[in-house]
């Protein structure tokens, strides 16, 4: 449930951009930014509040990526994390500052093509190495993972669809690829392919993690799918891995940080009046260069950053109902849109689970946990981020359920 919660969740903004990315495309003919049309449909209230939802989501992210890179390396060869996360930093800033997204789009192409032959070759190799079918070693090891009847595998699907569907609306890096399609026509075919590459690529590493834990249940999560690839120590294989790995970590680096570059150079001025004029290029890289040793610094630390992952979701969670349902409701103005963003945030924090994902503020501090049915002990990252996306919703139709009688 989870695996194909969390693929559906990164395939299903590409089909929302199939019929949004046009209407945005016609609206702003030389955008650039979502946060344009935001800044234009609510005010530079409610840009301000996205523009610190979505840097935050893109900040955490770029520490992600490298973070992930350095503990391959260090699984591998026990690279040390700093000197991995250096490198790879100082690669894609290299040829980033110079080409900026032109450059981006270009790498992608063969860095994709990588990805596609690795992930290939990784399907023959694990489904070939396995005495018994894949869903048979789950099956015989972990039943309860593929059990229809165990509610965590519905729980878990619903939170990372929600988490992941949502936060990808406010993802830069897409909205770029939006803006710079030659036409809407290409714009849309791409979209589909890209869903439907998403979905799968998304899916087998996800697969992939369930059979690495029906062999191992001691294997590290974020490495279970490089634990089963690499079980042979075939030399070739672990050439063959890099590459993957690098593909993927420079091809998600560049595109953050231009994501980032360019919402700096766009709406700079909003963050602080010193943001704009001519040199506005050289201030953002200066930005770039200064998140860089803060990204490097904290991935060389090693820290698990899963929980400030789903601590960026949330937040992005909060604002997407009142954002995009916005665009088509007239009747959502800045006012409304910052209190209906707030009710998502305090809801949804008030349910989020602490680092032990036993308690959260609501549950367990303010309110004795005896007094909550089991569903809610065991289920309080769902519930947050069910709570962050409906309950805007319900206070737009009761603005709008009230005004109907005035």
């Amino acid at each position: 449930g989870a695996v194909i919660g969390y693929s559906l969740g990164t395939a299903a903004p590409m089909l929302f951009l199939y019929n949004f990315g046009p209407k945005i495309r016609k609206e702003f003919p030389k955008g650039l930014t979502l946060t344009e049309f935001i800044k234009k449909r609510f005010g530079t209230r409610i840009l301000k509040i996205s523009l610190i939802l979505i840097l935050f989501y893109l900040t955490i992210f770029l520490i992600a990526e490298v973070t992930a890179i350095a503990y391959l390396l260090n699984f591998i060869s026990q690279v040390p994390l700093w000197l991995t996360a250096g490198v790879t930093l100082i690669i894609c800033l290299l040829y980033i500052l110079r080409g900026g997204f032109k450059l981006s789009i270009i790498t992608d192409k063969y860095q994709f093509s990588f990805i596609v032959v690795i992930i290939l070759m990784s399907l023959l190799l694990i489904l070939g190495n396995l005495d018994l079918t894949s869903y048979e070693v789950i099956k015989k090891n972990s039943p309860n993972l593929i059990d229809k009847n165990y509610l965590p595998n519905y729980t878990a699907g619903l939170t990372f669809f929600i988490a992941v569907a949502a936060t990808n609306l406010f993802h830069q890096g897409n909205w770029q690829r939006v803006f710079s399609a030659k036409n809407n026509s290409t714009l849309k075919t791409s979209l589909i392919y890209s869903a439907i590459i998403i979905f799968f690529i998304v899916f087998w590493m996800g697969y992939s993690g369930l059979i690495s834990y029906s062999l191992n249940s001691k294997v590290a999560p974020d490495l279970a799918f490089f634990d089963l690839i690499l079980n042979e120590k075939n030399s070739f294989i672990v050439i063959a891995i890099l590459v993957l790995a690098m593909s993927l970590t420079l091809s998600t680096i560049d595109t953050l940080i231009n994501a980032i570059s360019s919402l700096i150079i766009v709406n700079g001025n909003e963050i602080n009046k010193r943001l704009s004029g001519k040199d506005i290029k050289n201030k953002t890289n200066l930005i770039i260069l200064l998140l860089s040793i803060l990204v490097f610094v904290l991935a060389s630390k090693g820290f698990s950053i899963l929980y400030l992952f789903l601590l960026a979701d949330l937040l992005c969670c909060a604002a997407v109902v009142t954002i995009f349902y916005g665009f088509f409701n007239k009747k959502i103005n800045s006012t409304l849109a910052t209190y209906s963003i707030g009710c998502g945030l305090l809801f949804g924090l008030l349910f989020f689970p602490s680092q032990n994902f036993q308690s959260s503020i609501l549950v367990g501090n303010l309110i004795s946990i005896d007094n909550f049915s089991n569903f809610f002990k065991t289920n309080l990252l769902f519930i947050s981020f069910a709570a962050s996306l409906i309950m805007p919703f319900i206070m737009i139709l009761i603005y709008s359920f009230r005004n109907s009688f005035k």
